[in-house]
Parts: structure tokens; sequence; C-alpha cells
């Protein structure tokens, strides 16, 4: 009997990693757009995106975003769109604003506060040491905007108390099914990326929930494996990890997928189509003209 697809995600960019670390990171529209294309090319049906501006910093205009939108509309019309949510420093308006306008079919929902940084341990010090604060309060209004919008709540757990967060708001009724849970592994602040923990967080969830696993750093492909065997799904995307299996700066958001591909052929299971994906997260098919 065959297995069943696994879903790949694509994090095409993110908002932390620049040029310097990674030659290859896309900042303007049209080369996300063109990293989005190689990533669904190669087996990718959800891409999570970011936005930056020509400089690489990050931008959260709706304007930047549209012009994002467009050009992956473009390209993959089908793909499944998945926007961030993350910042710190800006109103919850300018956090969701871009998701009111757009309506993507998914957007990613921090779960709970945590403590946030990069340690060097051959310098030994931090770096991007801040609190990203997610209260309560503020998720429920979050919620409320992708309901509106018609979009797909992707909770981002960063550790085990995250997915207890998500309780009131299922209760409440604010959380659609199939519940959608992604296992951020490996930030410091958060869970550390184990295979233990993995299992562990599996274990938390829902029955019924759709689940993949997000590893920052290149424990990711180890992690993915496991995923795989659990019957779950994951992510790769230079937002996350540079770096192919035997080490080598991948080139491209193509060649993270296509090694993904590869890893999950390997282990038995499918890469799950667009539509394959619309269908297990219960999102319309769309017309490709």
């Amino acid at each position: 009997m065959p297995q069943k697809p696994v879903v790949i995600t694509a994090a095409l960019t993110g908002v932390l990693a620049n040029r310097s670390q990674c030659p290859y990171i896309p900042y303007t529209p049209e080369e996300i757009a063109e990293e989005g294309r190689r990533a669904v090319e190669a087996g990718a049906s959800i891409l999570h995106i970011h936005a930056r501006n020509p400089d690489g910093t990050p931008a959260y205009d709706v304007e930047t975003y549209a012009r994002i939108h467009e050009e992956v509309r473009k390209r993959v019309p089908d793909a499944i769109i998945n926007y961030s949510t993350g910042a710190i420093s800006i109103s919850n308006e300018q956090r969701i604003h871009h998701v009111s306008a757009l309506s993507p079919e998914m957007a990613a929902l921090n779960m709970g506060s945590m403590n946030y940084a990069i340690y060097s341990s051959k310098n030994k010090q931090f770096y991007h040491d801040f609190v990203f604060a997610n209260p309560f309060k503020d998720i429920s209004f979050f919620l409320n905007k992708m309901r509106e919008a018609g979009s797909i709540p992707e909770m981002e757990v960063f550790d085990t108390g995250h997915i207890n967060n998500a309780m009131p708001f299922i209760d409440q009724g604010l959380i659609p099914k199939p519940y959608v849970f992604s296992f951020v592994m490996g930030v410091l602040g958060g869970i550390p990326a184990t295979t233990d923990n993995l299992i562990h967080q599996s274990r938390q969830v829902p029955a019924g929930s759709h689940w993949q696993v997000i590893v920052i750093g290149r424990k990711q492909w180890a992690l993915a494996a496991v995923a795989l065997t659990l019957e779950g799904n994951f992510r790769v995307g230079l937002e996350d990890n540079f770096y192919l299996p035997e080490g080598e700066m991948a080139k491209s958001n193509g060649e993270l997928v296509e090694r993904a591909a590869s890893l999950a052929r390997t282990l038995g299971r499918e890469p799950a189509t667009i539509a394959q994906t619309r269908a297990m997260l219960e999102l319309p098919v769309m017309a490709v003209r």
C-alpha cells in the first residue's frame, strides 16, 4: 500500500540571514518569485514567504507583498502561498495587513512568547537577542484577521507549551480543521532539535492534525528523515538552512527542495502535488490558466 504523500514547504528568504552569509538569498519580488518557481518545480507545494527591501532589510508594507503575490502567481499560479506575520517593533496591524489585503491560502501564526537569540560559542556572545512577545490577546487578534481573510493559520510552535496554547482557541472555534502545526526546532529559547523531542511534539497535537517540522540549521536533514517515518511533513529553504546534506552550500531553494524530495522517495514517500496538498488542507483547487 503506498505511503501518504509528504508535503514539502519551501521557506524562500526569511528576514535575518543576508547575502554576506549566503549570496543566493532572494531579496526583490522577482527574485523571490523565481525562487518559488524553482522550489515548486522541484517538489514543493507550499511557499512560505517574508518580504524584503532591495537592500535585504525586512519589508512589511502591503505594496511589496502585493508585488511578490503578483510575481509568484505569474510563475506558479496554483502554489499555496503562506505569508509570515512574525515581527517585532511594529504594530499588530502592520504584522497582518498584507494577509487582510491579499488573502493568501495560509498565514504563519506564532503561538507563544519566547526569548529568541543566536549564540556563537566561538565568539562567546549572543546575536539577535530579543523577546518575541505573542500574548493570547494578540494571537486572538491575528486569528480573527486570518478568518476574515480566509487564510488557514499555520501555527508555529517553538516549544511544547505553545501547542497547548492552541487549545483555548480551538475551544472558541477560531482555528479551523484540519489543525496545522509547525514544530520549529533548534532556535535558542525554544525546543532543541532532537529525535526524542520531535517524537514528543508529534504526540501532543490533536488527532488528525497536519504537522511539519522546521529545523534551523543542518540538523534539518536528520529531523526531516524522522518526520518522514512518523508520517509527518517538513520544511526546507534558505530561511532555515543554507546547506545540502553533504555540507555544500545550496545555490537555490530549488536545490534544497530537490534533495528533500529525494530523501522522501528514499524513505518510500512521494512529494505531495499541489492538488494533493490542497485536498489535505481542505483548500479549493485553483483553475490554472
